[in-house]
């Protein structure tokens, strides 16, 4: 799991290397990325969301 984590973070921030995405395509599950996806999105739009509003205070 810890690999899907780090390669879906690269991903996110667009410094995956070519071989690790090659690899995770031939090997991993796409549910396991989607899911690693949908996670970090929603971290990211909490983090946006906290500092807005401490921001705004």
């Amino acid at each position: 799991m810890w690999q899907v984590i780090k390669s879906v973070l690269a991903a996110f921030f667009g410094v995956q290397k070519e071989r690790q995405r090659r690899r995770d395509f031939e090997e991993g599950r796409p549910g396991h990325f989607i899911l690693v996806g949908l996670g970090a999105a929603a971290v990211l739009v909490g983090l946006v969301v906290l500092v807005a509003v401490l921001v705004a205070r």
